[in-house]
């Protein structure tokens, strides 16, 4: 009798183990999507008003920027890669993605609005 209540406890546990690991899973997949969506849904808009390759900057005229709690205005941001400034030229619509690393903000992500 001894025996078998050890089992059961132990195919318990197991089964516990297993639903836990699921769940944690599930919720890991649901975290990384929602993720994936907010950052999506954090594109902004604004306008090319100057790029300046040599210090890897793009000044642009931009509306809130949501993900950042940041009211529209111009302002210069640094490029996270060098070769976005070819992709645009002043005067260009753009939807692009801001981030702050310490006190530096940078354009993460950015396309031409044709």
């Amino acid at each position: 009798m001894m025996k078998l209540l050890s089992q059961f406890a132990l195919a318990a546990a197991l089964g516990l183990s297993y639903a836990s690991s699921v769940l944690a899973a599930d919720e890991h997949t649901h975290m990384h999507a929602h993720s994936d969506a907010a950052q999506a849904g954090a594109m902004s808009e604004g306008e090319v008003k100057k790029v300046d390759r040599q210090a890897g900057k793009i000044t642009i005229k931009h509306g809130p920027l949501e993900n950042l709690g940041m009211p529209g205005m111009t302002m210069a941001f640094r490029v996270k890669d060098a070769a976005m400034l070819d992709q645009v030229k002043v005067g260009d619509r753009i939807r692009f993605v801001a981030g702050k690393a310490g006190a530096a903000y940078s354009v993460e992500r950015l396309e031409v609005v044709k």
